[in-house]
């Protein structure tokens, strides 16, 4: 049965206010997937949901034509389409993954499209509010339980002056959990870079190792930068 003009409006209405609600907390947490991809992914999978639906009535057929209509391949191809669009948020930066939680909020929000596009409002609302108890309230589970801050640290600095075990002697005053280093050096400029995961105790210490980094000896940048 076709459905009417303003019901497929309301559809699409709640798939992209419920999509662009994740999306609106990923842009405040400055992850590159924000409000605008969420709310067009969320309004896509809605579209696609409805025209898998409701497209056959929407043809012209002789009186007696044989129809056969598969109206789960659309919705299907969705499915399969989004890992496309999830796997651009994922980035690797030196040694750390970064962009998989965004990665999966897409893959959420097509879903609440679908949901909303097939006119399933309760399921498609009771999946953004779990996104968003995921996305929000289980990150600070996250810095309770294992720390509050989580950095990526980058260090470029002049051997032999650049010291690793000074480095790590400088965090480890500060309370500053060191985790998964990598280290490169490069012959021709005798330059060595350090890229390494710290877990800080609190907010203020990204100042302090900051301060303390810079300050060493053959020390030429720090790069901090915040891991998803």
């Amino acid at each position: 049965m076709v459905i009417p003009t303003i019901e497929m409006f309301l559809r699409m209405g709640a798939g992209t206010a419920l999509g662009a609600a994740v999306g609106y907390e990923r842009e405040r947490s400055g992850h590159p997937a924000g409000l605008r991809t969420h709310l067009l992914v969320s309004l896509a999978s809605a579209t696609f949901m409805l025209v898998s639906t409701q497209f056959v009535y929407f043809q012209t057929y002789d009186k007696g034509d044989l129809i056969a209509v598969d109206t789960s391949r659309i919705a299907a191809s969705v499915v399969s389409g989004i890992g496309f669009l999830g796997a651009g948020a994922i980035l690797r930066n030196g040694i750390s993954i970064q962009g998989l939680t965004s990665a999966a909020s897409l893959w959420l929000v097509a879903a609440v499209g679908l949901a909303a596009g097939g006119g399933m409002y309760f399921v498609a609302v009771a999946a953004t509010l779990g996104s968003l108890f995921g996305l929000r309230f289980l990150r600070r589970v996250e810095r309770v339980r294992w720390h509050v801050c989580q950095r990526q640290v980058e260090i470029t600095g002049q051997k032999p002056s650049l010291n690793r075990t000074i480095i790590f002697e400088e965090l480890q005053k500060l309370g500053i959990t060191l985790t998964d280093l990598e280290s490169s050096h490069n012959l021709v400029a005798n330059e060595l870079r350090l890229i390494f995961d710290v877990h800080i105790p609190t907010e203020k210490g990204v100042e302090q190792m900051l301060t303390r980094l810079e300050a060493l000896p053959g020390v030429n940048s720090v790069k901090v930068q915040r891991i998803d």
